[in-house]
């Protein structure tokens, strides 16, 4: 095998994973595979989790998780693989959008491959959507609390007390800086210079 063909298979494989053939036509089963043809709001809605009604997320639990007992989850594998389900619910929605000729029978092979090949790659994806949508909000936190702290620190500088309260502070301020100042450079006046220059010639 040449180096060349290496990346041809890993390629092949990969598609095999993320398509699946059904009377001679390919179905995608990576939803990210149809960006080419659909428009922002759709990329949107499939991007974002929580566009899909929790009650129909519970209800299609089992139709793609059959192995789990959904009671010993903790909250946050719960709300991965719910999101998951999401994903699930989106992908087959685009399959039938892009093939609306495909039987119940076909969608249903589609469906039965998706949940057997996309299965953890639907969790990570939704895992990294969880952790980019926190990062945003945190910063969004940072941004709210620094301009709360700045437009509050704004509102104290200009109430009429306040600068009532700053004039002498400021005025004792400079005056103490301009004494030092005056001091310092009065006692470097005062200095006698001294050289140390040795102009004796020995003969």
């Amino acid at each position: 095998m040449t180096i060349a063909n290496q990346p041809e298979l890993s390629i092949d494989r990969r598609l095999q994973y993320d398509s699946i053939q059904v009377s001679g036509k390919t179905i995608f089963l990576n939803p990210f595979l149809y960006w080419r043809r659909f428009d922002t709001n759709t990329d949107r809605w499939l991007r974002e989790p929580g566009q899909i009604g929790e009650d129909q997320i519970v209800i299609n639990r089992g139709r793609f998780y059959p192995e789990l007992d959904w009671d010993f989850l903790d909250e946050e594998e719960r709300n991965i693989k719910d999101a998951a389900v999401e994903m699930f619910l989106k992908s087959l929605d685009l399959v039938s959008t892009f093939h609306p000729d495909l039987s119940a029978g076909q969608l249903l092979e589609v469906e039965r491959k998706m949940a057997v090949t996309k299965k953890r790659a639907f969790e990570r994806w939704v895992e990294k959507s969880f952790r980019r949508r926190l990062k945003l909000e945190n910063q969004e936190k940072q941004r709210f609390a620094r301009e709360r702290f700045l437009r509050e620190w704004k509102e104290w500088f200009i109430l009429e007390t306040t600068q009532k309260a700053l004039l002498p502070f400021v005025a004792i301020c400079f005056l103490a800086v301009f004494g030092g100042w005056s001091l310092g450079f009065s006692s470097n006046s005062c200095t006698p210079y001294f050289s140390s220059t040795n102009n004796t010639v020995i003969k």
